[in-house]
């Protein structure tokens, strides 16, 4: 299992890779710093041209059924 920086850090070069880039995008720092063994990613706010892109590019995607959960 990934740590929760791992995951931003995954999440931020895969949005990269597409030309979108979400400024705010991080570990909660709420719940990052409680003892939840999971803290939440906080995407964050963006700009009307990111979004834009961000919905182009999931637009774009064909999710599978069943796969493995990643």
């Amino acid at each position: 299992m990934q740590t929760t920086d791992e995951v931003v850090i995954r999440l931020r070069a895969a949005l990269r890779e597409v030309g979108v880039a979400l400024p705010s995008l991080g570990v909660d720092p709420v719940t990052g710093a409680s003892d939840e063994p999971f803290a939440l990613v906080r995407l964050g706010r963006c700009n009307v041209r990111t979004a834009t892109r961000l919905a182009e590019v999931l637009e774009g995607v064909t999710v599978g059924v069943g796969g493995d959960g990643e």
